[in-house]
């Protein structure tokens, strides 16, 4: 076998990893840094008495500001502020996951507790990622919200934008093929299954900066496979979306949107036995 000559090659990506490098965190300090977070708000395993919580927040703390922020410029944005603004905002999140979880397990019928929820549910997983990432994002942090939810997203089959606004309480029933654009807003006490798009009309990047993507009002339902577009799109509170049904215009408060694909089963009383 022949030698490769490999030094150009070598080169080439030596300069672009330093390059991307500085401007990026680790994905898998990221990832480490998440797992920790979310193990400290809500434990699978159960912890020793002697546990020191806030020593446990403290390395959190310091591997946030240390390791995965040191990517950033400290002209560009004030980082040890940053991380004190996230901390402090720490129970807040805390309390609006608990409303989330208990939503949850107040409506799925196959759920037979709070911590069942927690610990098992992947919506559950997904919302808890997407309101830390979010939080993030409002902080100015760039790449980081993204990077955690789209580990999410593989992990669940959910996929939300760290930018989408999202109310409290939310829930999300099953998850898989849920997709929430950077610009949905969506107010308190919805519902979303399955397969669920609030998508965008058209993907061009000079639209980067319009809203995209819809808006759905508080206490609205909206059942498997739906898929609504449009950043002028408005679902009215209290209405309630059916299955599979395809949307690009608004629908006034308190409505009910069903597809109206019938669906025939005709049995033939005289149909031939197998043997």
């Amino acid at each position: 076998m022949k030698n490769l000559n490999t030094r150009s090659l070598i080169s080439l990506l030596k300069k672009t990893h330093i390059v991307e490098w500085e401007a990026t965190p680790s994905s898998v300090d990221a990832i480490s840094w998440l797992d920790g977070l979310l193990q400290f708000l809500f434990p699978s395993n159960h912890l020793p008495k002697s546990t020191s919580y806030e020593g446990i927040l403290k390395k959190n703390q310091i591997d946030l500001e240390n390791i995965l922020l040191s990517y950033l410029e400290p002209s560009g944005i004030d980082i040890e502020g940053v991380v004190h603004d996230f901390y402090s905002s720490l129970e807040g999140i805390y309390q609006n996951l608990r409303l989330d979880a208990n939503k949850i397990n107040e409506y799925d019928p196959a759920s037979h507790s709070v911590n069942e929820v927690i610990v098992s549910y992947p919506g559950f997983y997904a919302i808890a990622v997407y309101r830390i990432a979010n939080h993030l994002n409002k902080l100015g942090i760039p790449v980081l919200p993204r990077i955690l939810c789209e580990y999410a997203h593989g992990k669940t089959g959910v996929d939300i934008h760290p930018n989408a606004e999202i109310g409290v309480p939310f829930m999300i029933d099953h998850g898989t093929g849920i997709v929430i654009g950077a610009t949905s807003i969506i107010g308190k006490n919805v519902s979303i299954y399955q397969g669920v798009t609030l998508g965008a009309l058209q993907v061009a990047k000079s639209l980067a900066e319009t809203k995209r993507h819809p808006t759905v009002e508080d206490n609205v339902i909206i059942y498997a496979r739906s898929t609504i577009l449009g950043g002028d799109t408005v679902i009215g509170k209290n209405s309630v979306i059916g299955g599979s049904v395809f949307l690009t215009k608004s629908v006034e408060p308190n409505s009910q949107v069903f597809n109206t694909h019938q669906l025939r089963i005709v049995v033939k009383e005289d149909a031939p036995t197998l043997k």
